[in-house]
């Protein structure tokens, strides 16, 4: 459990103590969002190459399938998880679960670096959105999310400043969540799946989600022995 500078430990209390005193009001419901493998748009990430297709993350779709399952929540799974689509459930969701491609520094490049806040998830595009919600585009939401797992690659990573790291880390707790879970590295597919599936098991028996966290890399190292498998995802922000 970490927090990357003082000003962000202030925000996330800060987060925590309005979200409880809104939920005490019984101002809002609301529901889960759980997202996996969407249908990936295609970019290009060097210049002068021809746009790809993101690659198709297998994992990540039964990953969401199973943690749907222990929420009760239906998963978006492929052309479902439109970007539009997010967007306009966000606002409403308690825990945010986005199992996708995490793009380090994407923005620059093409373009969309608005507030110098690196880093991109992936989703299915349409008409109307690229696929690509930026740490840009995540500064403009207003989430009331009390957990949101970036289950993809170099999540927690950004640009190193003054005030610690800035990337989509920061842009969804500026955005209004007070807990998230992060990758410092370019996570495997299946066992990325089994941790996060083994950490919301956790989850139902220990409120404290960095003990949660905890408890479930310790489970699944048994079996996965090397950290690569295992020790990539972090805690930031409030436990509880």
């Amino acid at each position: 459990l970490t927090a990357p500078s003082i000003q962000v430990l202030e925000l996330t209390h800060a987060k925590k103590a309005e979200m409880q005193q809104s939920r005490g009001a019984g101002e809002k419901s609301f529901q889960n969002l759980i997202v996996g493998n969407p249908t990936m748009p295609s970019l290009t990430l060097k210049i002068g190459e021809p746009p790809e297709q993101l690659s198709p993350l297998p994992g990540a779709q039964e990953e969401a399938i199973e943690i749907g399952k222990l929420f009760n929540t239906q998963p978006l799974i492929g052309s479902q998880a439109k970007e539009a689509t997010i967007k306009s459930q966000i606002s409403q969701a308690n825990i945010i679960h986005f199992a996708t491609h995490g793009l380090l520094d994407y923005g620059e490049l093409q373009g969309k670096y608005r507030a110098g806040v690196p880093g991109a998830l992936a989703f299915t595009p349409d008409a109307k959105e690229d696929g690509l919600l930026t740490s840009d585009e995540i500064l403009d939401l207003k989430l009331n999310a009390s957990l949101v797992v970036l289950s993809a690659c170099d999540t927690g990573r950004g640009q190193l400043t003054g005030d610690g790291v800035v990337g989509l880390s920061r842009a969804f707790i500026t955005a209004g969540t007070p807990s998230i879970v992060v990758s410092l590295w370019a996570v495997p597919d299946a066992p990325t799946s089994d941790l996060m599936k083994e950490f919301y098991q956790q989850m139902r028996t220990n409120p404290n989600k960095a003990q949660a966290l905890r408890q479930a890399m310790l489970t699944i190292m048994k079996t996965r022995p090397h950290p690569k498998d295992w020790a990539a995802f972090t805690f930031i922000g409030e436990a509880f």
